[in-house]
């Protein structure tokens, strides 16, 4: 099948439907089940605010609404879980179209989805300072907040009270050593943040901390997280968001982490997608790497490096113990950027294995600055249903909607 913006490129994945977002890029998506009804939230890239998608029927997505958000405010991220949404928001970072003088919002909202097409704001938690990336909700009273509060170079981690949403109340927060500028550490290296989200398991955070390395952390005392161990990925991996997400398996001891391209036409060190066993938590030890991605037959190109954009990992579909999202830990789904998403085989951890891919088509309009060399498709975020559905975004396209089979 060949969608109206051209030919894509996919082995193993069936194509099902395009949702055009009324040409408003999607980003980060959520997904909530009210009654028989399925629907998708997903925040925007270029533009402040989200938008809601009846997908019951995946073959004939509905677009429900959009819901503006605050001006000159990136509102990248969004999470769902008890029938509550969490939406962040921050300041623009340079080059990625906001105006640096202008007023921007920050923190998170919370919104009740008791009417799914409608949600209503409960509450919102500021931070004080540049506000929150990549927030973790998996239910309950805490969100795991990745925020940017004053006095702090780099996101940091927060862990915030929403059990009366109206007065949200930070419970604790943890950085790593030199990024309290104002309490005088200072001297922080090149890419020393929590790019987060957390991701939290039990009384474990598993932290995505960038140039941080992959940390973990014991919040058994919520009020006082202590760090259990860490492991450094740059050297010899990408130094700036080295580690970018660290999702653990619930059966296994094990985590799958990856890092984050950001240069264009491969100008930095190798990204990649790994395991790291964690059987002796003080002592996480790699034990493999995914297979690089391979242009397809047709292409044109030997390698990825050779199309415009960025090429390597970003976002993995993460189940959150969500009902309404895939729990499948055989199979691991990762976006690529300029190749497109990757399914992998991790039933033998040892020896991941790539089982699929979709290439969406180049887009043919611009929606936003990047990239910058050329305009290709960089494939964002991926989450699937629990119904085996696929929901890919793209920084110039809409959401892709497909299928596994194999």
């Amino acid at each position: 099948m060949d969608f109206p913006q051209g030919k894509a490129w996919s082995h193993n994945f069936k194509q099902i439907s395009y949702i055009d977002l009324e040409e408003r890029p999607g980003f980060k998506m959520a997904i909530h089940q009210a009654g028989d009804r399925w629907y998708l939230y997903t925040a925007h890239f270029w533009v402040s605010g989200w938008t809601i998608v009846d997908i019951t029927d995946p073959f004939k997505p509905r677009f429900v609404r959009y819901i503006e958000g605050p001006p000159n405010t990136w509102t990248l991220q969004i999470q769902i879980a008890d029938g509550k949404m969490i939406t962040s928001m921050e300041r623009i970072m340079d080059g990625w179209g906001g105006d640096p003088k202008a007023p921007y919002g920050e923190g998170f909202s919370i919104w009740s989805l008791d009417d799914p097409e409608n949600p209503q704001k409960l509450g919102h938690y500021y931070t004080g300072g540049e506000g929150t990336h990549r927030n973790y909700y998996a239910g309950g009273n805490y969100v795991h907040a990745t925020a940017l509060p004053h006095g702090f170079d780099g996101h940091i981690y927060q862990i915030v009270d929403i059990s009366n949403p109206a007065k949200p109340v930070e419970v604790s927060r943890w950085w790593r050593k030199g990024q309290w500028v104002e309490g005088g550490e200072g001297g922080v290296p090149k890419g020393l943040l929590l790019h987060g989200g957390a991701y939290v398991k039990g009384d474990r955070a598993y932290l995505p901390y960038s140039a941080g390395g992959f940390v973990i952390l014991d919040i058994s005392d919520i009020k006082n997280p202590v760090m259990v161990s860490d492991l450094p990925f740059s050297p010899p991996f990408v130094s700036y968001i080295s580690v970018h997400s660290a999702v653990p398996l619930t059966k296994k001891p094990l985590v799958v982490v990856n890092s984050e391209a950001i240069a264009e036409n491969c100008g930095e060190p190798i990204g990649y997608g790994a395991i790291v066993e964690i059987k002796d938590e003080k002592n996480p030890r790699l034990i493999s790497l995914f297979p690089l991605p391979h242009p397809p037959e047709g292409m044109g190109v030997s390698n990825f490096c050779e199309r415009p954009g960025r090429f390597g990992p970003h976002n993995q579909h993460q189940p959150q113990f969500q009902d309404v999202l895939w729990q499948d830990e055989d199979v691991i789904f990762l976006t690529y950027f300029n190749a497109g998403l990757r399914a992998y085989d991790i039933s033998d951890p040892r020896v991941p294995k790539e089982i699929g891919y979709f290439v969406a088509p180049d887009p043919l309009v611009r929606r936003g600055p990047l990239p910058k060399t050329g305009l290709a498709t960089q494939s964002e975020d991926v989450i699937v249903d629990a119904r085996g559905n696929v929901f890919v975004s793209d920084k110039n396209h809409g959401i892709y909607c497909l299928r596994l089979e194999r």
